[in-house]
């Protein structure tokens, strides 16, 4: 994390889900260096990458917390948000980042994977965004309300019949909630990244024949990495973005386009 600030996040505070890691973790990094106060999610399994966001945004000056919470779990969701708010004070950011992308064939395709998919996904979304904007409409001033999807909401995929569904689920998600949370000040945005290099993914970036096919499609000619996502959060987090809302963002180097 560079020590340099531009401080257009300075003085709020943001709750990111599925922070530990991967574009989670950028985006945590990334919001901190604009000047928020920032709560670093994991699910408890191995606080070590949440702990090193953590000491990253403070040796670089900001401020972190980190907590566990497996945002499948339903009891889990409500508790984050109750110990981010303790921790912070309240929340003016949520970054509903967290997500699960196990490849499986759809034909047979197992149920109780079907499920966790979504219970991560979507119904963790659903469920952290409404209990962050029933926060900010009593705090009274506003706040911003972020979804990661993915361009597989655009375009599905041949192994993510269970993952694409709610990608498209959780844009549409901030497209419907934008309309009743205007009125308080609250802009609901997604933001749908193609393809990225980061942790979860890298392995297959590894292999020099996938790597050529995959930027031989994207007209920018390289992967997106976290820091790219990141940005288009940092705008609909700032002041700049006050008045876009139930909008979505494809940072994907033109791959879309050039697919259709």
């Amino acid at each position: 994390m560079t020590e340099r600030s531009f401080g257009r996040l300075a003085g709020r505070t943001a709750l990111v889900t599925g922070s530990s890691r991967g574009i989670g973790r950028s985006i945590a990094i990334g919001l901190a260096r604009e000047g928020a106060t920032v709560v670093v999610n994991h699910s408890g399994r191995d606080a070590t990458p949440a702990d090193s966001a953590v000491a990253e945004i403070e040796a670089a000056g900001g401020r972190a917390f980190a907590i566990a919470a497996d945002i499948g779990e339903v009891e889990d969701c409500h508790r984050l948000v109750a110990e981010s708010i303790q921790v912070l004070g309240h929340i003016d950011i949520v970054v509903n980042n967290a997500g699960i992308c196990p490849a499986h064939e759809f034909l047979d395709l197992p149920l109780d994977l079907w499920q966790r998919v979504q219970d991560v996904n979507y119904r963790a979304t659903f469920i952290v965004s409404q209990l962050c904007a029933q926060a900010m409409v009593e705090r009274g001033e506003g706040g911003r309300i972020i979804a990661i999807s993915s361009i597989s909401a655009v375009m599905g995929g041949s192994m993510q019949a269970h993952y694409a569904p709610t990608k498209a689920a959780v844009a549409s998600l901030m497209q419907s909630i934008s309309i009743p949370l205007g009125r308080y000040g609250i802009t609901c945005n997604s933001v749908l990244p193609g393809a990225i290099e980061s942790d979860l993914t890298k392995e297959g970036w590894a292999d020099p024949v996938i790597r050529a096919t995959n930027e031989a499609r994207i007209p920018i000619g390289r992967a997106g990495t976290g820091d790219d996502v990141m940005g288009a959060v940092v705008y609909l987090a700032s002041d700049e973005a006050s008045y876009v809302t139930g909008s979505t963002i494809l940072v994907d180097g033109g791959l879309y386009a050039f697919l259709h």
